[in-house]
């Protein structure tokens, strides 16, 4: 059994056990069992997978950090949403105002903050 701390800028989100976590790293993708090798790495934007036996849980992060050892696993990301819980219409409104940014290029728009928006849009959308 995996002890997981998930926790955002506003505290800590979800404290239990679990019997895997999936990951995605700048390497990509990564399952973490009880007794994984101590590990610190980077998040990058995506789903999180965590199993609780037979059930699994599916949130939607931005980037953060990964901390594993001793079957005890830390997660610190800017924001975490439950799949089930994603108002796709305000998803959607994101990605199309994102989409809407980067396709009218104009100096007084920050590109990397757009192209972060858009990515986090299409993660909430699970694209």
């Amino acid at each position: 059994m995996i002890k997981l701390k998930i926790m955002t800028p506003s505290g800590v989100y979800f404290q239990g056990n679990a019997t895997m976590i999936n990951i995605k790293t700048s390497e990509g993708q990564r399952g973490i069992l009880p007794n994984h090798m101590p590990l610190v790495t980077n998040l990058v934007i995506s789903h999180l997978e965590v199993k609780h036996g037979l059930e699994k849980e599916e949130y939607a992060i931005s980037n953060g950090l990964f901390y594993f050892k001793n079957n005890e696993a830390s997660i610190l990301v800017d924001t975490i949403e439950n799949v089930k819980d994603i108002d796709m219409k305000r998803a959607q409104a994101a990605y199309d105002r994102a989409f809407k940014r980067l396709s009218q290029p104009d100096a007084n728009i920050d590109i990397l903050r757009a192209e972060l928006a858009l990515k986090k849009a299409l993660n909430r959308l699970g694209k």
